[in-house]
């Protein structure tokens, strides 16, 4: 187990590349299963979940090519299909929340895909209805062994289309469902489909393919079925959260700092809620340019004068993954803010370090807290943390880089399964962040 040290107060500059999307990453590999033929696949990030998937598929069979940094050639086409009920399997694939997306591209290919149940991070509750139900529509038997925690659902003469309204708009349910529907016999139809940039980016590599979907970028989309897909080149996109990351540690570290390439076009509604903070930051090119907020930042308030809510919502609303960063960085803003974390009911709860650092914070329930800013007339405190999960642990990470002497951040495995190399990126623009193993 491993921990951070980091001396807090200390102003960055430079500039930091966003690594490649995890949340894309994630359903690009496990389409790689779909066809026979070669699949090339760039800027991958090296993260801990991201290898562990890579692993899995080389465990399945398929063949595995590193190319260069971030770059693999995948070919699945000597796929072992009995390696699903090995206990080998069942021990790797539980502990990857990711790895529940080869059900869907195994069940359309072979006509079966088990999964143990998914970890992750222990954020609360996290339904798979979404994903067996569609599967089920598709015409596929589902079991469930509650002893082994063990899902399996089977359709040895193959899917067929359906239309379909899912009950929520599930990224990782719309993503497995389609990567189902694009082998099936007949159009299927995906009502309330989660339209984020990282499931647009699926949708686009498996036309390339061959796949015949339309609809991207909305909530409904049309597949038709086709018997067979090729080969393909993607490049999977910068990571948001990555980038509204550091957009709140430039804020909060008072750094300033470009974050380059950041595909503006594929942010939303990103950038206009870090300036609801106060936050400036430019558009320069395909970068973004924060300079250093030496006189502060101030919370907006509602047109009526309301206190301000930020809330997450399914894109393309604020996505989840990003409250925990917009409520620390609200700890040194001028105001106060109303965070409403509605789509998982245990994120908030780290928390309780930042009030133990200093931050003014009021934990109203599991779902929402009140944040007091301090406008940088009271320094935070440094202490000693755990990371509870990757977001929570990125959170506290810029609040120790802001915090008065030196900090202690333990499980960082928690951050290394989402954020790549972020001790050495750090020390880069400035950081005193030490790895301790």
């Amino acid at each position: 187990m491993g921990i951070f040290k980091i001396e807090g107060g200390i102003r960055l500059k430079g500039e930091i590349t966003p690594q490649g999307a995890k949340n894309e990453a994630l359903q690009i590999l496990c389409a790689v299963l779909l066809t026979t033929e070669k699949v090339i696949i760039n800027n991958i990030p090296d993260i801990i979940d991201i290898n562990k998937l890579i692993t899995l598929l080389g465990n399945l069979g398929v063949k595995i090519q590193k190319n260069g940094c971030g770059s693999y050639t995948f070919q699945a086409d000597d796929v072992n299909v009995g390696y699903l009920e090995t206990e080998a399997f069942k021990k790797e694939g539980g502990s990857l929340r990711g790895s529940i997306m080869i059900v869907g591209p195994l069940l359309a290919r072979f006509g079966k895909g088990y999964i143990p149940k998914p970890g992750g991070d222990k954020i609360g509750r996290r339904r798979l209805d979404t994903h067996f139900e569609g599967f089920i529509n598709l015409g596929a038997k589902f079991r469930y062994n509650r002893e082994d925690h063990f899902y399996g659902v089977e359709a040895p003469k193959g899917l067929i289309g359906a239309d379909m309204l899912l009950d929520e708009a599930s990224v990782t349910g719309t993503a497995n469902i389609v990567m189902a529907a694009v082998l099936a016999k007949g159009k299927t139809t995906v009502y309330n489909a989660a339209c984020e940039p990282y499931l647009q980016q699926l949708c686009k590599m498996l036309n390339s393919m061959g796949a015949k979907i339309t609809g991207v970028g909305s909530n409904l989309l049309v597949i038709e079925g086709v018997k067979s897909l090729g080969g393909c080149e993607h490049r999977v996109l910068p990571d948001m959260i990555e980038i509204g990351s550091w957009i709140g540690l430039a804020a909060m570290t008072r750094s300033e700092i470009t974050i380059k390439d950041v595909s503006w076009d594929n942010l939303g509604v990103i950038p206009s809620t870090f300036r609801k903070i106060g936050i400036t930051l430019e558009r320069r090119g395909d970068d973004i340019y924060i300079p250093a907020h030496e006189d502060g930042y101030e919370i907006k308030t509602d047109i009526d004068g309301s206190i301000l809510t930020i809330a997450d919502a399914p894109w393309p609303g604020f996505t989840p993954d990003l409250l925990s960063i917009v409520l620390v960085v609200a700890t040194q803003a001028k105001g106060d803010v109303l965070i409403h974390q509605k789509m998982f009911e245990s994120r908030l709860f780290f928390v309780d370090k930042l009030i133990d650092m200093g931050a003014k914070i009021m934990l109203c329930d599991p779902h929402r807290a009140v944040v007091m800013g301090h406008d940088f007339q009271s320094q935070l405190k440094a202490t000693t943390m755990s990371s509870p999960d990757i977001r929570a642990g990125i959170s506290l990470l810029i609040a120790a880089l802001s915090a008065k002497g030196t900090s202690t951040i333990q499980n960082i495995e928690q951050i290394d399964r989402g954020y790549e190399r972020i001790d050495e990126r750090l020390r880069a623009i400035g950081a005193n962040i030490v790895r301790v193993e």
